[in-house]
């Protein structure tokens, strides 16, 4: 089974970290990270970075096609007609695509999730509607072959929800506790709809933090007024 994962500047490490660990414990497993050109990836926070060994034109198919998000450089990404392509081409081999936090944006612009239901990271979701998809509020969600989460730790559950297709209750079960999967939150707060409004406000501060830190480490954004509406 082969497992990819996109790979590009910018990207949130955990969106494809988490997944990755989670289904590199499948039996007979292929996972690769994948990347425009070949070499250092940069994370989002600029303080790590992770080194590809295939490009685009090494890998044309996939069992399992991964999508992370990022704090901004998704923007640059969706102008990124050699990135929807590929993500295009691979989709077409996939038995299940899927994203995580803004990943949903970037595979939104493919049209690939044209009409379906799909979630992202709270701060986009005005964007799926660009690309006429429907947004749900669900943590993570499925539609078709299509799995979208919301923010970064989605990931984790949705992997375990790829675990489950792929090779059944038992073995995710054996995983889980391989990985002692087992949350319990300091603080019932992770959730848009149910924190408090002074905490919605402590985020947007992290988030603006964190999107001027990224600004500062990439330099240019290709659609300014795109940032201008998720903040």
């Amino acid at each position: 089974m082969k497992i990819v994962i996109l790979a590009y500047n910018g990207m949130t490490l955990l969106d494809a970290i988490a997944p990755y660990e989670v289904l590199s414990n499948l039996p007979e497993v292929e996972l690769i990270f994948v990347s425009k050109k070949r070499g250092e990836i940069k994370a989002d926070t600029g303080f790590a970075t992770l080194k590809t060994k295939y490009n685009f034109k090494d890998i044309t198919e996939a069992d399992v096609l991964i999508i992370p998000g990022s704090s901004i450089s998704f923007i640059d990404v969706i102008k990124d007609e050699k990135t929807l392509n590929w993500i295009k081409l691979i989709d077409a081999t996939t038995q299940f695509t899927a994203t995580v936090g803004t990943g949903s944006i970037i595979l939104a612009k493919t049209g690939l999730l044209t009409g379906k239901f799909a979630t992202s990271h709270y701060k986009t979701i005005p964007l799926l509607k660009d690309d006429e998809v429907i947004y749900k509020p669900d943590y993570v969600v499925r539609d078709d072959k299509y799995y979208t989460t919301s923010g970064t730790s989605a990931g984790i559950d949705m992997a375990y929800l790829l675990c489950d297709e792929l090779v059944g209750e038992d073995q995710t079960k054996a995983i889980q506790l391989v990985l002692e999967y087992n949350p319990k939150p300091l603080y019932n707060s992770g959730n848009i709809e149910t924190c408090d409004e002074e905490i919605k406000l402590e985020a947007d501060k992290i988030l603006k933090r964190n999107a001027n830190r990224q600004i500062g480490f990439f330099k240019k954004l290709s659609n300014r007024k795109v940032l201008k509406k998720i903040k």
